[in-house]
């Protein structure tokens, strides 16, 4: 599929809800909602100062940033949404690609006020990033792509199987997904409640919309990342077997102004399964590049 990631597997790792982050780390971190083209959208928010927003993958919610919030949030203005389709905001039945999200994204951004921002993107999420720089440059302070997707590439290349999995419709799916996703196995080893956290998760229609988008090869960025100028990171899971590697050099090669950081030992999520690495290399971004 795409890059997108799977999601899914929100269940299974031990992520700490948001009031026992509040409790453990003293970051005051609250939940939201705001109206966007007559959609409701939720969010969480903690810190102050300069505003960074987190932007998930396929099939995932804000709970795929628990790990990281606390750390950025100590310097930041951390906002993490449900993008349109997925988590606790509306599903409305449209005919989703990347550009329906980049359009709520800057309606999401219009009704907070916020101006300018530095865009943090997980796979899905790294694609919605990138795509909203180029197509609104000037609202983008900073960007950060973890094991990003978008190029046309990698729906072409990518196993059957893997792309059936994405659709996550089955144990199977999550177990086959687990496997190409993580490094670390403890992360995919409670299918059961992984796949009870799909059941549940009301987002179906959103993620084979999405998958159906990128296997026809809309909005790819492909011969479009010249255009980005601003302070990028690429970062990524050296063992991630859904995006590989390959992927964050292309990217690193195509956008003029980058850095790449390769983190050992750390699949295809690395805010979750190696978070220090990720948000010390990402606090050092920020801070570098003010």
């Amino acid at each position: 599929m795409s890059i997108l990631r799977f999601a899914l597997l929100i269940g299974l790792f031990a992520i700490v809800p948001c009031a026992a982050q509040e409790e453990a780390t003293g970051t005051p971190t609250t939940e939201k909602f705001v109206t966007v083209y007559d959609a409701k959208i939720h969010y969480v928010e903690a810190g102050s100062g300069a505003s960074v927003i987190l932007i998930h993958g396929l099939a995932d919610n804000v709970a795929i940033w628990d790990a990281v919030i606390p750390a950025l949030s100590a310097k930041f203005r951390v906002i993490a949404l449900d993008q349109i389709g997925f988590g606790r905001s509306d599903k409305p039945l449209l005919n989703y690609r990347v550009s329906t999200l980049v359009d709520f994204l800057d309606g999401f951004f219009s009704k907070l006020k916020i101006e300018r921002t530095s865009l943090i993107g997980n796979s899905l999420g790294g694609w919605v990033a990138a795509a909203y720089a180029l197509a609104h440059p000037e609202r983008v302070e900073r960007l950060v792509l973890s094991d990003a997707a978008g190029y046309a590439a990698l729906a072409k290349t990518m196993e059957p199987r893997a792309l059936r999995a994405l659709r996550v419709a089955s144990r199977d799916d999550i177990r086959y997904l687990g496997s190409l996703s993580f490094h670390d196995k403890r992360f995919y080893q409670d299918v059961d409640a992984a796949f009870k956290e799909r059941v549940t998760a009301g987002d179906s229609y959103t993620v084979g919309q999405l998958l159906d988008s990128m296997i026809r090869g809309d909005d790819v960025l492909d011969n479009r990342l010249h255009a980005i100028h601003q302070p990028t990171l690429v970062i990524w899971g050296r063992e991630d077997k859904l995006i590989p590697v390959s992927f964050a050099e292309r990217f690193h090669h195509e956008i003029a102004n980058s850095r790449l950081r390769i983190i050992d030992n750390c699949g295809h999520m690395p805010q979750l399964e190696c978070p220090s690495e990720f948000s010390a290399a990402v606090l050092k971004f920020l801070d570098e590049t003010k």
